[in-house]
């Protein structure tokens, strides 16, 4: 479970948020430098990331693990858990990049500037079943949700060989199969832009649907990835469109509180021990866990390009507020 919400300021900066739903808190910010050098959990190959990035991770035993963000040149990505539409390789392949699939993001992030660049090359890559790797990392579901500088979004898609790129102008993403399956079912609760229907939505257009809900179903309250993933994008379609990178924080931030599991053990064990949001103008990652009050900001600054060792910023899950007196 995970929710994703792209949005595009009227002065051009894109924001891409989330929510991550998991049973425990395992990231924190973190920096990884230029050419840092690491072996893939599949198959022990060596890989060298060319770029500095930043975002919510961990660092565990010498393996950095990233699920979410952005690198030096404004290149922005996602990883989602994702619901039994997984389809990975299985055999060694020397011609092909194969990984683990909770390494993708890490290996983006270090190697490609732009969306373009990910989809010339993503033909080359091959996410890998555990059946015959080094390590034995079970079977994650995940897709995978970017954007750039440019302002494309996508979702990359796992359902086949090779991996599936699908342009996703909406900017919402959860974690049931088959993106388009979702849209599909969106149309009870909006009316879809003829653009947009049309595939032809240009480059940071701020809405796709036309605001007419006349006869359309209300969504519900409910967390499953397809009440998620409507709730999401029906309250993306109708709030104001930010100005800028401060209020398009503030917006995505209210837009998750409509997506965030709340912990309930009772009944299940994941809910959004964090949510997050990269900016790929400013090179920031925002972040801020279940228990915290506030939001904290790391920045992906020019002096860091120079730095030769990562670096993790572990924070207290714990509630921190500004006192008055």
């Amino acid at each position: 479970m995970c929710t994703s919400i792209f949005q595009v300021a009227k002065n051009g900066v894109h924001v891409l948020a989330r929510t991550m739903d998991w049973p425990t808190l395992e990231n924190s910010p973190l920096f990884v430098p230029r050419n840092f050098s690491w072996q893939s959990a599949f198959d022990h190959q060596t890989h060298v990331n060319a770029y500095a990035l930043i975002g919510g991770g961990s660092i565990k035993q010498g393996r950095i693990d990233v699920s979410d963000g952005v690198n030096e040149h404004g290149l922005c990505a996602q990883k989602l858990t994702f619901n039994n539409g997984t389809q990975y390789a299985i055999h060694r392949d020397a011609t092909k990049i194969q990984l683990a699939p909770f390494e993708f993001v890490f290996w983006l992030l270090g190697h490609f500037k732009s969306v373009t660049d990910i989809e010339a090359h993503l033909a080359e890559i091959e996410l890998m079943a555990a059946a015959f790797s080094d390590t034995n990392y079970g079977n994650p579901e995940l897709h995978f949700a970017l954007t750039d500088t440019t302002g494309r979004v996508v979702v990359i898609e796992p359902t086949q060989i090779p991996m599936q790129l699908i342009e996703n102008p909406l900017g919402v993403v959860t974690n049931s199969p088959h993106f388009t399956q979702q849209l599909t079912q969106l149309e009870k609760y909006v009316e879809f832009t003829a653009a947009f229907k049309a595939g032809t939505v240009p480059l940071n257009t701020a809405k796709v649907t036309t605001g007419n809900l006349a006869g359309k179903a209300i969504p519900s309250g409910a967390y499953s990835p397809s009440a998620r993933f409507i709730r999401a994008a029906y309250l993306k379609e109708r709030a104001d469109q930010p100005t800028d990178e401060a209020a398009a924080i503030v917006a995505s931030w209210h837009l998750l509180n409509s997506v965030s599991v709340p912990r309930s053990s009772a009944h299940q064990q994941t809910f959004s021990v964090y949510r997050a949001a990269t900016v790929a103008e400013s090179r920031s990652y925002y972040f801020q866990s279940y228990h915290r009050g506030d939001i904290v900001k790391l920045q992906l600054k020019p002096e860091m390009l120079n730095w030769r060792e990562p670096q993790l910023y572990p924070l207290a899950d714990e509630l921190n507020v500004n006192q008055l007196n």
